[in-house]
């Protein structure tokens, strides 16, 4: 059952955005349009029009789908019909790719994604054990990134050999692109690389993140219970990596929607009559 208009707004799917049933976004721009701007939607893959019948069996039929293109007519209309058509919850995007741009809403830069070789589909590396960045930055990827990325988790001496082996990205370890800097966590690092470092929600994370990983609670006052509420996930999940970042997702997912909506909510005690 179709339960969402035929076409939604840029800042209505802003609104949706960030947690693990948001819709899927697919950017259908036409190959010149696409190349000629080195930005995405933030979570969206780029798929040709003429490939619909190949794309549309990987997508997660539980989920709406949002499609996007250069100004929301003809392209992203037809593909928002045909997946209709099927009884899929799908939407065109109003204004599509240009009407993001000039509501001045995030938007991902694949050039410095490009640079360190991160691309769709990714497999990523890091150390045993995830606790506050490890647990950070796969939500990052997974939720405004890549969506199709894997994580492996392994000996902290065994990083950059796995990551070889499998062609992935190590992170979080020294010497590699995607780590700390200075007092930037990897979280940070991976932000500035998307280019999404300035988007107000993320932005404020990244405090808190940064706060909890290096135990500097003047940084954020939520940072404290990060640190704990992470540091209890992992010990409860103990060598079960895959089954600790799941539990984090939530708590990362209620960050996001805590800093994009009900950060200014406040809770009192006793309540009004």
């Amino acid at each position: 059952m179709i339960q969402i208009p035929f076409s939604i707004s840029v800042h209505d799917l802003a609104q949706r955005m960030g947690h693990a049933s948001a819709p899927q976004i697919i950017d259908v721009r036409l190959a010149d349009d696409h190349a000629a701007d080195p930005r995405d939607i933030p979570g969206s893959v780029h798929r040709a029009e003429a490939d619909f019948e190949h794309w549309v069996m990987a997508l997660d039929c539980t989920r709406p789908v949002i499609v996007s293109c250069h100004k929301g007519f003809k392209v992203s209309q037809a593909i928002v019909a045909k997946l209709r058509a099927r009884n899929w919850q799908a939407a065109s995007l109003q204004g599509g790719h240009v009407a993001w741009e000039q509501a001045g809403l995030p938007l991902l830069d694949r050039t410095g994604l490009l640079a360190v070789g991160i691309k769709e589909g990714m497999v990523w590396v890091t150390r045993r054990r995830p606790k506050i960045d490890r647990a950070a930055c796969p939500w990052l990827i997974k939720r405004f990134i890549d969506p199709a990325a894997t994580f492996l988790y392994v000996e902290p001496d065994q990083v950059q050999a796995v990551a070889a082996r499998t062609a992935g990205i190590p992170y979080d370890i020294p010497d590699v692109p995607v780590s700390h800097v200075g007092a930037d966590c990897s979280f940070d690092t991976l932000l500035k690389m998307a280019g999404i470092a300035n988007h107000a929600p993320l932005a404020h994370m990244a405090l808190i993140v940064r706060g909890a990983d290096n135990a500097r609670f003047d940084l954020a006052p939520e940072a404290a219970g990060l640190l704990a509420v992470s540091l209890g996930l992992s010990d409860l999940a103990g060598d079960d990596d895959h089954g600790m970042i799941r539990q984090a997702f939530t708590v990362y997912d209620a960050l996001y929607a805590w800093a994009a909506r009900a950060s200014a909510e406040t809770h009192n005690w006793p309540p009004k009559a």
